[in-house]
This record gives C-alpha cells, sequence and structure tokens, in this order.
C-alpha cells in the first residue's frame, strides 16, 4: 500500500473552472469522478446512450491507467442516467467491459446534466493490489 496521494487531470474544461482531478489515487484505491462522453469541446455519441456510456467508461479507464491499471482493477461503478429507456443499453455497455471484473454497480436515473445532451455519467473505483475473485 502507498500512503501518496496522487492527482490526475484529462484536460476537462471543467476539471480547471470547477477545481477537480479526473482521478485520484489515495492509498490502495484510485477514484475516477464523473465522466462524461466529451472528449475536449466534441460530445461522442450524442443522442447514442450505449455509445456515451461506452466513450465514458473508456476515459475513465484510460484514467486508471495512469496509475497502471485497466478494467480488471475496477470495484465498482456508478451510472446516471437522465432517461430510465436508456438502461438496457447502458447495461450492455457495462456488461461489454466488465463482465468477467463483476464489480459492485449502482444505477440512477438523475433529472439532467450541465449539458442537456449528455446522457450518461459514470464513475469507477479501482483497487491497486492483488484481486481475489
Amino acid at each position: 500500500m502507498t500512503d501518496a496521494v496522487r492527482r490526475v487531470q484529462s484536460g476537462s474544461p471543467w476539471e480547471e473552472s470547477f477545481g477537480f482531478a479526473r482521478a485520484v489515487a489515495a492509498g490502495d484505491r484510485v477514484l475516477v469522478g464523473g465522466t462524461t462522453s466529451f472528449k475536449g469541446s466534441v460530445l461522442y455519441g450524442e443522442g447514442d446512450p450505449y455509445e456515451q456510456a461506452r466513450v465514458a467508461f473508456g476515459t475513465a479507464i484510460e484514467a486508471i491507467g495512469e496509475f497502471g491499471l485497466d478494467a480488471g482493477s475496477v470495484i465498482r461503478t456508478r451510472m446516471y442516467l437522465t432517461h430510465a429507456r436508456d438502461v438496457d443499453d447502458v447495461g450492455r455497455a457495462h456488461k461489454e467491459l466488465f463482465d468477467a471484473v463483476r464489480p459492485v454497480s449502482t444505477l440512477l436515473v438523475v433529472e439532467g446534466f450541465v449539458d442537456p445532451r449528455i446522457l450518461v455519467e459514470v464513475e469507477v473505483e479501482a483497487f491497486r493490489g492483488a484481486v481475489n475473485s
């Protein structure tokens, strides 16, 4: 276990204006905050919850990659959706990435996001130690 806290930025414009990091490692945990399918000023998968979830989870996995981790290290996911009708599409994207991993997961339907084109936002938590099945 490491006692150092390390932060990673992804270049999101909201990181600077809100004062947050994309991911923070503290001890054996790496936390990735709310991640959407925006890359810079481009929203990927506009109108497509499956694609937005896929891109958002990809960005979150890239963030934990900065700490030498991958999808296999993920122990918790959270998915926030603006529409209950999108549960199956987002669930399909989650399963494609995490079926073999089986992290604990939470899925919530929320009122909305800072940009109304965003349909999905995700968070992940990863573990930097030995993972047992």
